[in-house]
């Protein structure tokens, strides 16, 4: 009897437009904040998002009863432009409560911050943690943690069969295709897969949130502090209702927490293996994950021991406790960034006195670019693509060395060092011809050339927390112009969906297959 009613509801979300659905639950999660606001006696902003979840509600079940019945005509495209509409149409729903939450700004303020929470990006509209209430810190990182899951279930049942996100570089067929074919069959698959895979993730991406915040917490973190930091770090948002780690008081047993959480962002083998490629099952096989080790044990090590060349010259003494704390907060920071979550380390300062660089914010600009692994919710070019580019480039060297020589790769291996390497090549042409293009439209409105640069790399690696920290002076954003602010959405959400997937969504030939 229950399997029959379990069937009976997957049967019903089938036949509703997935828009609809994300729609739904971003409207009934507005009454966490609202009831968060009640519980402070906070009325004029808990009606707010009571009023605003109860309309979003209401109109959701109005058009689905309109629409029931009525099949999605294009499959995982169809998905896949859905996908894009929760990320430029659905914040003008969310910041309807927002607004009239904070009643000292814009709209358009309003709007550019949900778009930036629900992309995981984390840019920050107002930076004074003062200017927002309690409720609207919650809801600000609320809608960065429903973005990271969106992504994260996305990731495996919309991007994955389009050989997109990534998955391009190990995948058999083109981008924008789905290997198997396509037919009226596989378009109700499609969803079927979409709702298998979320009824996977969402208990354990929710229970990995409660499990960060219940250790922050037992360390000695705020409750709402601890509550938004778990789920910024699982949603790689970077979005803190203290201005980052240091306003917090979990000291650095609060970033012990969450530098081991921030693992999970390095490679989808740490939570799920529905979308491993052949021969790459283990956590200790797999390329993005060794990549990413590699990193943050690199960079960390060269800034410390550059202080030490340094020292030795001088014939200085330095303290261990203050070398430990340098070096802490190196390792943190480094994978922070490379994550894309973007909180500094508490001793990161300590760090850059260590390692003598005046400008530390091009290291961080380098790491945001590389991005986390595939199918997490982390930004970037993808550790993947990274790995393809080394393979394709070993290969070329040994050629230049033993023209004659035949590739000693495995037949996985193989696949990325040629086709999926000539594919991650494409990617990161698209991605500089993006950059550079954002990089224009922002000079043209009057920013300078390290603000342009700072604010692309920003958005498109979906690493908001550059803004603050990678130039000499903060970038306050609420100073921008208008079109600058429109320009940063776009980049916001093409950093997001990747520039392949646009192209697809774009290409006239794809819809009719």
């Amino acid at each position: 009897m229950a399997r029959r009613k379990q069937q009976e509801e997957q049967g019903l979300l089938r036949r509703l437009p997935l828009f609809l659905l994300v729609w739904g639950a971003f409207s009934i999660s507005m009454w966490v904040p609202s009831t968060y606001a009640l519980v402070l006696n906070d009325h004029e902003t808990s009606r707010s998002f009571l009023y605003s979840g109860l309309l979003g509600v209401i109109v959701v079940t109005m058009v689905a009863l309109a629409r029931a019945g009525r099949p999605s005509r294009h499959g995982v495209l169809g998905q896949l432009l859905t996908l894009l509409s929760t990320f430029a149409i659905l914040p003008v729903f969310l910041a309807i409560p927002f607004h009239d939450a904070l009643k000292t700004t814009s709209f358009l303020n309003t709007y550019f911050d949900m778009v930036s929470a629900i992309t995981t990006t984390g840019a920050e509209m107002f930076p004074d943690p003062t200017r927002l209430s309690q409720p609207l810190h919650l809801w600000r990182a609320l809608v960065g943690w429903l973005g990271g899951l969106v992504m994260w279930i996305a990731a495996s049942a919309i991007l994955a069969p389009l050989s997109l996100g990534g998955f391009e570089v190990t995948a058999q067929g083109q981008p924008g295709r789905i290997v198997a074919g396509s037919g009226q069959g596989e378009k109700v698959d499609s969803r079927g897969r979409l709702i298998r895979i979320a009824v996977t993730l969402a208990p354990v991406y929710a229970g990995l949130t409660v499990i960060v915040a219940i250790l922050l917490m037992a360390s000695g973190e705020a409750e709402l502090t601890a509550v938004c930091h778990a789920m910024s770090i699982m949603a790689t948002s970077g979005i803190s209702p203290v201005g980052g780690l240091s306003g917090s008081t979990a000291g650095l047993t609060g970033e012990a927490i969450l530098f081991l959480f921030m693992f999970f962002s390095l490679s989808r083998l740490t939570f799920s293996s529905d979308t491993a490629t052949r021969g790459y099952t283990r956590l200790d096989q797999d390329p993005e994950f060794r990549i990413g080790v590699l990193i943050v044990v690199s960079v960390p090590l060269l800034l410390f021991l550059r202080h030490w060349s340094g020292a030795i010259e001088i014939n200085s003494a330095e303290n261990l406790g203050l070398a430990l704390r340098a070096l802490w907060g190196g390792v943190f920071t480094v994978l922070s960034f490379l994550s894309t979550t973007g909180f500094e380390s508490a001793d990161w300062e300590e760090a850059r006195q260590w390692s003598g660089l005046g400008t530390p914010g091009m290291i961080l600009l380098g790491l945001s670019v590389i991005g986390g692994g595939v199918a997490t919710t982390a930004g970037g070019v993808k550790l993947l693509r990274v790995y393809a580019l080394y393979l394709n480039g070993t290969r070329e060297l040994q050629r230049l060395v033993y023209p004659s020589s035949v590739s000693s790769a495995s037949g996985k291996n193989r696949r990325i060092q040629r086709d999926g390497a000539f594919i991650a090549w494409v990617f990161f042409m698209l991605f500089a011809i993006s950059l550079l293009s954002v990089c224009l439209a922002l000079a043209a409105t009057g920013s300078s050339f390290e603000q342009s640069m700072v604010l692309s790399i920003a958005a498109l690696s979906t690493t908001g927390p550059l803004i603050e920290i990678a130039s000499e002076e903060p970038i306050r954003l609420i100073e921008m112009t208008v079109a600058a602010k429109v320009i940063l959405c776009a980049a916001m959400i093409i950093g997001r969906l990747e520039t392949l997937a646009i192209i697809a969504l774009i290409t006239p030939a794809l819809w009719r297959n």
